[in-house]
């Protein structure tokens, strides 16, 4: 099989690093969004089933069939919108399914008509690659934050990393990890004792539809997935060359938006109330150390993809076994992983002087977190960075064409 000739060690880390850190840094928001509509521990089990092979199937099936690394996870944003309001409204868990489903219904329908992935083709360059490193800062910020309170391990880490990267570049985050391992291992930092082996069971649950789940839920729900993680993970496409321009036509996006929309429709029932378009692992499978060669990078995606199966097999085994790992060891890990994406993002957003300063708005909001009618700052700061680019170039090309001059390059465009 064509797969196996193209996967090695350094895919298979990166697909392992990549659900290591999707998972352990927000399945407790997931949590805390199913014990909002008073889940029982049977139906938090069949939430993690439905989300892991929701996500699992939505990035194994199109990376094999197209070659290129397609990731798909949960809404993290989604979660901690679901936790807020099932707090606040007093929703059971029908009215929740049920707006889960009417939320999948719209995000499927933005990816049959290509509406969104239209909006997203008008998006410059120098804007798109500012959203992601803005979005993938964050952990970069985090890996060395850490430090704080675990020096050791993080000097240790960024020894290792940088070593490897001088020595053995494609395997550096692979010799980090295991580094990092074994070292937390020897201090017996790895909770072991979180893990007990058990099968995950679906439970299904008839929504139950209100307009007050619709108004509440869904629409908050649609929203925020689309703005706070399909709008970055298609920037994480784009950067990594496999978006329109590419050679082969690049990634469908408007099709996987569409297959994420159907899988949690059909899925919605047992817990999956959100499949997206993932930035941040889906920058750890898409960059240089997942594979040198950019046409087999699809075998870390699929590794993801695969792991993911997993996890919502055996639920509570593999949550407590990825849980196992120290909380520093999980950022460190992360932010050391993409730190070639995060500065071929803003090499990109900066390259073009006229874009420069709307770039480097959408950069530093992106990056400040703020949140604003419960909207991440992903869709904040491609919104001041649209603006400031409105502001600066508003008829700069009707004065372009007047004087002779060549327009400034730059801008994406669909015909």
């Amino acid at each position: 099989m064509q797969f196996f000739k193209d996967l090695n060690l350094a895919a298979f880390t990166a697909g392992f690093v990549a659900v290591l850190v999707g998972f352990t840094s927000s399945v407790a928001i997931v949590f805390q969004a199913a014990l909002a509509f008073n889940a029982t521990p049977a139906e938090i089990a069949s939430w993690m089933w439905a989300l892991g092979i929701g996500m699992g199937v939505c990035s194994v099936v199109p990376s094999l069939w197209l070659k290129k690394p397609v990731m798909v996870a949960w809404s993290t944003p989604g979660a901690a919108v679901l936790a807020s309001a099932g707090l606040a409204g007093g929703f059971s868990m029908g009215e929740a399914v049920a707006a889960f489903m009417v939320s999948a219904v719209l995000i499927t329908l933005f990816g049959i008509t290509g509406w969104f992935e239209k909006i997203m083709n008008r998006i410059p360059v120098a804007i798109a690659s500012a959203l992601l490193a803005g979005v993938l800062a964050r952990f970069g910020i985090q890996a060395f934050a850490v430090a704080q309170t675990a020096l050791p391990l993080v000097l240790l880490m960024l020894a290792i990393y940088l070593l490897g990267k001088r020595l053995m570049p494609r395997y550096a985050v692979v010799l980090t990890l295991v580094g990092a391992v074994v070292f937390a291992a020897a201090r017996g930092q790895l909770a072991w004792s979180e893990v007990t082996f058990s099968l995950a069971m679906p439970v299904f649950v008839m929504p139950e539809f209100t307009l007050a789940a619709v108004v509440s839920l869904a629409i908050p729900l649609f929203v925020v997935t689309m703005a706070s993680q399909n709008l970055p993970g298609v920037a994480a496409i784009h950067a990594a060359g496999y978006g329109p321009d590419s050679p082969d036509g690049g990634i469908p996006v408007s099709k996987v938006i569409t297959l994420s929309g159907l899988a949690t429709l059909v899925l919605a029932p047992f817990g999956a109330f959100a499949l997206n378009l993932s930035a941040m692992t889906a920058a750890i499978c898409m960059g240089n150390e997942a594979h040198e060669d950019p046409a087999r990078r699809y075998t870390a995606a699929v590794c993801c993809g695969a792991l993911y199966i997993v996890i919502g097999t055996f639920g509570a085994a593999i949550t407590g076994l990825l849980t196992a790992f120290p909380k520093e060891l999980v950022l460190a890990i992360a932010g050391l992983a993409l730190l070639g994406t995060i500065g071929n993002g803003l090499a990109a957003a900066m390259e073009d002087e006229s874009h420069r300063e709307a770039a480097l708005i959408t950069f530093l909001v992106t990056l400040s977190g703020v949140v604003i009618a419960g909207i991440g700052s992903a869709f904040w700061g491609v919104v001041a960075g649209a603006v400031a680019l409105f502001v600066q170039q508003y008829g700069q090309r009707r004065r372009e064409a007047l004087s002779g001059a060549a327009p400034n390059p730059g801008t994406r465009t669909t015909p």
